[in-house]
């Protein structure tokens, strides 16, 4: 029988087998990925004639009815003058080398890992290991030597191996009974949906192809399933090796959760997990991340590997519920848990941060691994805003000039570091005239060395023991951490600052605010996405396709397809209240719509009604509730709790005996996501065509596309804002046992453009109200 081959790197089998120790406090160092690969350069540079750098070694290791592949490269491989050779492993740190430091086991164990495969190629009896460590602040060298005979490093290796068997042994269990739950797989419901199996069949030949899809999919057809199990199907044919299923807000995660438990029920068996948010994941409220305040970052890494394979071998759906009881049993972070559980899954449902977010994304994910897996993006009409905002960067005067004065006799580096930028910031507020406003097509020339010293030196006071003790009840360092993560930012955006960013500064209540302002992340999508199999990119409002195209960064290979309704004319009932609902004719219009709202709610039912902001919502509610006191309401108020919101949806119950008004805001929490099927909503009214607030942001974002020969009204504000109102909209009819009333309150919407943005479902039975 052949043995199960596990192939894996040198230092994720060694990171595995060896890591130890606590999960140190919140700090991490966003420069240490570069200035690691400097000073390796750095250290390479001295090696002399005969010496290697880069050496790429592979070798097999049996164990048991398993066969490791293992490879890497080690950074050098030094000819001595007697024809010795010497394996050098090079580190960077932002420790201090103490005198007495020994290296991290870990460390050791990479490099005479490498030390072993070279002794076997080239037929050592022994060998020597250097492993060198650089601080990244001072350049401060050590480095230090063990010699190893081939026995020693056969023993170890075997050592090493058969600390990860028992996870590759239930891996490999796994792997089988997955691929055959696969196989004998199938639709979990009796049949499918009008258009349904169009687009599972869409779904499988994109996965197959290797391309995307941009997909319009009404509310109701069932997309999550339409995606998932295809994407599944796509596995057993060996198109793909997992998925990744996206989305932009809570309630859309517990939709993936619950149709991956439906298909487990139906047969398959699959490790899934879903990524909660650290803030809500935490067992702790307050504290920092550092054994000191909390117990279950102390030793986590000596505790972690246990951990793992006990949850993987009794559960295949990990929700946030499961993570948090195995994390209490074995005494372990939830949240780091969570992602490092997550490398071993097949499928993760998570926010689209995890994926497109430089700053967030899980950067151990190797390339191999995204070239077969698959991405489902939920709601993809999400992604354009999210985008502009994970790629764009700001920062503000204050915190520097506060850094400056905190520091200035504790650290007088790093004051006259916070010195600098602020002094440029004055600088900034002079350019920006008499309005207060500056906009380049740039960004200024002397802020990145500004910056740079700036993270340089606030990285030495982080890493080291702080020199400034606040007073009782300020949290120590976080006006430096802060600000450190935000110029880390900047800096990052430097990097892919181009013709499709523009910076602006605004003078704010005697602040001043910069940022470089991502007009179009389609190319950053773009190249983000590119490294992986296949996206999916589904919504109910991903209209007009052409725009999204556009603006998510679609290839000339990458299909689209739009869905049409699989709901019958009868179930809707359209109309247009034609009233001015503009800023400047708000006042009037607050009579007809309560008016028409009274109409709206005449039978008994549940109802909602969506308007542009919370002050035009207070009014139109106090006028109703002022006339028809009758009427029951309930009101989304701004900042609402998860049970406040939780008590909001409750209220709208089947079979309600009384009828039941719901206020709420077009675009927020209750107008995109939520599932009121049958009698539990009877009539949505949406006032407004959702244009967005005008503002600096949004007319910046018009001219720049106008310039580039698009309708920048249009791109700004017209296609944001009726992606919100059919959102809204796509409340009512979520089965074919659904019926309702939708009311369009404005006289917009029997104009061009936004007529003819309607659904052909709403639009084909629209009648004046």
């Amino acid at each position: 029988m052949d043995k199960a081959q596990i192939s894996l790197s040198v230092r994720a089998l060694v990171e595995y087998a060896y890591s130890s120790g606590s999960i140190e406090p919140g700090f991490r160092s966003g420069a240490a990925l570069a200035e690691g690969t400097r000073i390796h350069q750095q250290i390479q540079k001295q090696y002399k004639e005969g010496d290697r750098k880069e050496v790429y070694l592979k070798t097999e290791i049996p164990c048991g009815d398993l066969l490791f592949v293992i490879d890497g490269r080690c950074d050098g491989l030094l000819l001595g003058e007697d024809g010795s050779l010497t394996v050098e492993e090079i580190k960077s740190t932002g420790g201090h080398l103490e005198s007495d430091f020994e290296g991290r086991e870990v460390h050791w164990a990479q490099a005479l890992m490498y030390a072993y495969i070279l002794s076997l190629d080239h037929q050592l009896s022994g060998i020597e290991v250097k492993l060198t460590y650089v601080h990244r602040g001072s350049g401060e060298q050590r480095s230090l030597y063990r010699q190893v005979t081939s026995g020693e490093l056969e023993q170890f290796a075997a050592e090493t191996v058969a600390r990860y068997a028992p996870y590759a042994e239930l891996m490999v269990r796994h792997e089988a009974r997955k691929m055959s739950s696969i196989q004998g797989l199938e639709f979990p419901f009796p049949a499918y949906r009008q258009g349904q199996r169009h687009f599972a069949a869409a779904v499988y030949k994109s996965v197959s192809e290797g391309v995307n899809l941009f997909a319009q999919a009404p509310t109701g057809i069932g997309k999550t399933m339409s995606t998932l199990f295809p994407a599944l199907k796509a596995l057993e044919a060996g198109k793909a090796a997992g998925l990744f299923y996206l989305t932009a807000k809570t309630v859309n995660r517990i939709a993936a959760q619950e149709a991956v438990a439906m298909l487990l029920q139906s047969g398959l068996h699959l490790h899934a997990i879903t990524i909660t948010a650290k803030d809500k994941a935490c067992f702790r409220e307050e504290g920092l991340c550092s054994k000191e305040f909390c117990p279950f970052t102390e030793g986590y890494y000596d505790k972690v590997n246990a951990a793992m394979l006990d949850m993987l071998e009794h559960e295949t759906l990990m929700t946030q519920e499961v993570i948090a009881r195995y994390a209490r049993k074995h005494e372990v972070c939830p949240f780091e848990f969570s992602l490092d559980a997550a490398y071993a899954c097949d499928a993760v449902i998570c926010d689209y941060n995890y994926i497109y977010d430089p700053r967030i994304s899980l950067k151990r994910l190797p390339e191999e691994r995204k070239k077969r897996t698959v991405l489902l993006v939920d709601e993809a009409h999400n992604l354009v805003d999210r985008g502009r905002e994970m790629y764009s960067a700001a920062l503000k005067k204050s915190p520097f000039l506060s850094l400056q004065r905190q520091y200035k006799t504790a650290n007088k580096n790093l004051s006259a570091a916070a010195k600098a930028v602020n002094a440029f910031f004055i600088a900034l507020r002079k350019s920006c005239g008499e309005d207060g406003n500056g906009q380049w097509a740039h960004y200024p020339e002397e802020l990145p060395a500004l910056l740079e010293n700036f993270v340089q030196e606030a990285e030495l006071e982080l890493l080291g023991p702080p020199s400034v003790i606040l007073p009782a009840g300020e949290e120590e360092g976080e006006s430096l951490l802060d600000t450190y993560y935000a110029v880390q930012g900047m800096i990052r955006t430097f990097k892919t600052y181009d013709e499709r960013y523009i910076t602006y500064a605004e003078v704010q209540r005697g602040d001043v605010f910069l940022k470089l302002f991502n007009l179009d992340p389609s190319h950053l999508l773009q190249q983000m996405g590119r490294s992986f199999r296949s996206q999916i990119l589904f919504s109910a409002t991903l209209s007009p396709l052409s725009y999204y195209r556009d603006m998510i960064g679609a290839g000339e290979e990458d299909y689209s397809l739009s869905v049409p309704s699989p709901f019958h004319k009868e179930q809707w009932q359209v109309s247009v209240l034609p009233v001015s609902t503009r800023y400047r004719d708000r006042e009037d219009s607050l009579l007809p719509l309560t008016d028409a709202l009274k109409g709206m709610t005449s039978r008994k039912g549940n109802y909602l009604v969506f308007f542009p902001s919370y002050v035009y919502l207070a009014n139109v509610y106090e006028r109703f509730a002022e006339k028809y006191p009758e009427v029951p309401t309930i009101v989304q108020s701004s900042g609402m709790s998860e049970p406040e919101r939780v008590e909001f949806l409750a209220a709208f119950q089947p079979d309600n005996p009384r009828t039941l008004l719901g206020f709420a805001v077009l675009g927020g929490i209750f107008s995109e996501g939520v599932d009121l099927p049958g009698d539990r909503l009877n009539g949505v009214m949406v006032v407004g065509v959702g244009l967005p607030q005008v503002g600096l942001e949004r007319n910046l974002l018009r001219g720049y596309f106008q310039s580039r020969g698009k309708n920048g009204f249009d791109y700004a504000y017209v296609y944001p804002g009726m992606c919100k109102v059919l959102q809204a909209g796509g409340r009512l009819i979520r089965s074919e046992s659904d019926s309702g009333r939708i009311v369009l309150a404005d006289d917009r919407f029997l104009q061009y453009p936004y007529q003819g943005l309607l659904p052909d479902e709403w639009r084909d039975y629209l009648v004046m109200g």
